[in-house]
Formats: C-alpha cells, sequence, structure tokens
C-alpha cells in the first residue's frame, strides 16, 4: 500500500448552533485529530458569507495550538491581497511561535471576486498584489530590515524585530485546480491541493512533477527550503456504520453546506460555481467520500492509486452534520480507514 499521510480540513461554515458552540466543536474535533495522528489541520479563509465563520484563520488557529500537541497548524489559504505585508510577516512569525513551529503556511489571491470585492479590492488586480505580497514576505523574512519600493507597498527600513521559529520561514502552501497556476506552484517548490476527480488530478500532479524536477535545483525557488513537496487534494468525508445510512445521513448535510458555499454567488446572481458543488456530480467524481468504513477505505485506495496524489485531506464537519456524527465519522476514519495506509 502506498505510503500517504492524512490531514484534516476545515470551512467553520455556519450551522445550526451557535457560532460560540461551533467554535468549540471545532476545537474539540482537532484535538481528536492530533491524537488519531493526522498531519495538519488546514483552514479556508473566507469573508461576508456563511461559509467562512473564522474569517481571521491566525486567530482561530492560535486557539487550535493551544489544546494540541503535534499536528500541524495550515491556513489553506490566507488571501495575500486582504493584508497589508508586514501585518502578515508580524502574524506569521507570531503563530509560529506561538505553535511551536507546527505552521504549514498556505497562500492564494483569493478564488471568489465578492469577497475579494468586501475589501474594495478589485480582482483583476489580485494576482499583481500577490506577486508583490510574496515579495516582501520573503525579504523580511530574510533580512533583518525591510526595504522595498512597488507599485502597491512601500517599506524603509523596517526592523524585522520578530521572527519565526521555522526557518527561514514556514513551508509555503499554494491551492488550485488551475494548470497555469500549479505550473508557478512547481516552479518553485510549493506544497500544493487540488480538488476535481481523479482524472484531473493525475493530469495536474503529473504537470507538476515534470516541473518540478526541471526546477528542483533553481536557486530561486521560493519554497526551495522544502525538499520533498507535499502533493494533496481534499475530499469532503462522511462514514457511518453502513453505506446506507452515510449516504442518508449525508445528503442532507450536504444540502446546506451547498447553500452556504453558493450563498455570496447567489446573492450577485451568479451560478458559475454550482455545477462545481453538485451533489450527484460529487458522488459520481468521488470527491464526496460518503459510506461505511470500506466503502470509504476502497475509495481512499482508488485515489492514492490513481491520482499521484501522495495526501489527502478529508473535511469531516461540514453543513448540518452534526458534532456527534462529525466526531464519530472521524473516529471511524481514524481507526478503520488510516491504519490501512
Amino acid at each position: 500500500m502506498a505510503k500517504i499521510k492524512f490531514g484534516m480540513f476545515d470551512w467553520i461554515d455556519q450551522a445550526t448552533t451557535s457560532i460560540q458552540t461551533l467554535y468549540a466543536n471545532r476545537l474539540a474535533l482537532a484535538e481528536v485529530a492530533d491524537k488519531a495522528g493526522f498531519f495538519a489541520y488546514h483552514l479556508a479563509e473566507h469573508h461576508g458569507t456563511p461559509l467562512g465563520m473564522a474569517p481571521s484563520p491566525a486567530l482561530f488557529l492560535t486557539a487550535v495550538a493551544q489544546g494540541t500537541q503535534r499536528i500541524r497548524l495550515g491556513p489553506l489559504a490566507y488571501l495575500l491581497p486582504l493584508y497589508n505585508p508586514l501585518r502578515l510577516i508580524e502574524e506569521v512569525c507570531m503563530l509560529d511561535q506561538l505553535s511551536g513551529g507546527r505552521l504549514e503556511l498556505g497562500i492564494s489571491r483569493g478564488v471568489s471576486p465578492y469577497e475579494i470585492g468586501c475589501f474594495d479590492i478589485d480582482a483583476n488586480d489580485t494576482r499583481e498584489i500577490f506577486t508583490e505580497t510574496v515579495e516582501i514576505f520573503r525579504a523580511g523574512m530574510l533580512n533583518d530590515s525591510l526595504n522595498h519600493a512597488g507599485k502597491h507597498y512601500r517599506y524603509r527600513d523596517v526592523p524585522m524585530a520578530i521572527k519565526p521559529l521555522q526557518r527561514p520561514y514556514p513551508p509555503l502552501w499554494y491551492p488550485t485546480h488551475n494548470p497555469a497556476s500549479v505550473e508557478y506552484a512547481a516552479r518553485h517548490g510549493y506544497h500544493f491541493v487540488s480538488l476535481g476527480p481523479i482524472s484531473l488530478l493525475r493530469e495536474l500532479t503529473d504537470h507538476y512533477r515534470a516541473v518540478w524536477n526541471t526546477h528542483r535545483h533553481d536557486p530561486d525557488r521560493i519554497n526551495g527550503h522544502v525538499t520533498e513537496p507535499m502533493l494533496g487534494t481534499m475530499r469532503q468525508v462522511f462514514i457511518a456504520d453502513t453505506d446506507d445510512e452515510a449516504m442518508t445521513t449525508a445528503r442532507a448535510a450536504y444540502r446546506d453546506w451547498n447553500r452556504s458555499i453558493t450563498w455570496l454567488w447567489h446573492r450577485h446572481q451568479d451560478h458559475a460555481v454550482d455545477a462545481l458543488f453538485d451533489w450527484d456530480t460529487g458522488i459520481l467524481g468521488e470527491t464526496i467520500l460518503i459510506g461505511s468504513p470500506r466503502t470509504v477505505r476502497e475509495k481512499i485506495e482508488r485515489l492514492v492509486a490513481e491520482s499521484g496524489c501522495n495526501y489527502v485531506i478529508g473535511a469531516f464537519a461540514w453543513g448540518t452534520l452534526t458534532q456527534a456524527q462529525s466526531l464519530r465519522s472521524l473516529e471511524l476514519f481514524a481507526t478503520q480507514v488510516m491504519p490501512g495506509f
């Protein structure tokens, strides 16, 4: 059996409980994942939408760090156009120090133009802002003072008084399913995460490995301090004792999660993402893994064998799944699925 690592993904989407209870429930899930040996807990960043009740990943991950010992902490991803680069540097250093050097730093320029628009940023400008922010981030991490004169930001002799525990900076991750962006991620050696059916993942991971092998010894790689990239995929997971029980419970909960992930798009009369999150398409393409432990294990075996991924990230709490249902699903995954790998 292929050697593979498992992670946990979370949106912290709106549920039927209070937000305070929602946070407490997710912290409890993270503690279970920590004890079960998951590699990392990854948290999305969303704004102005019921999909994201934790719009400040660093704030929530700091709480996760206090209740866990080994699991690594991965914002997936910081939306760089929304951050002043100096504040980003300082925040990343703090989180890495507070977590004992467990930060896995996902970065992105953002997917939803409507979330970016909440901050009065034009989606057409995000690529150049992202690129400039990464340049500033590296300059701040690699030098004792920050100097930069660019289109969007200017810094002159700013002391870099705080540094991360991991040097030169925490490992960087880049989530995408765009082939051009995969090339960028591979060229610079980012850890990589994508979505989609197995056939698409295979194309992306093959392309990543080809580009990575070509550039692996380039001296200017942004994530050059990482020698072996992790190629991951995210799957929504729900496990129950039987396939029928799992399917019945998950279908209802997914309907509510789908309402959250499309809510802001629909508010702007935009249905472009509907097909991407269609239940039937997800079940057929096995981007949603539902069933008994045996069924889910077989689907992951197929995913690992055919996708080229070496890292599988499961989302175990979403929609209106209750805390008890998510905990049971996570425990079945940890005890009856993960040991096979």
